[in-house]
């Protein structure tokens, strides 16, 4: 392989576009899921926050 033929695969390679579209939805997705995952925990700490106090209440702190 000439080095003309590798600057002009190279070339190619950086000038196409629908990789780079590939990357930026694997970004966006990964960034979807890390904040749906910090959403359900505080969720469920506030839920379970919520249900200890309802239990204490309800059974005077027999759970």
């Amino acid at each position: 392989m000439t080095f003309q033929a590798i600057k002009t695969s190279v070339m190619k390679f950086v000038k196409d576009e629908e990789g780079l579209t590939i990357v930026e939805y694997a970004v966006a997705g990964g960034l979807i899921t890390v904040a749906v995952v910090l959403a359900f925990t505080g969720l469920g700490g506030a839920v379970n926050t919520r249900i200890v106090a309802l239990c204490n209440a309800v059974l005077a702190g027999t759970c």
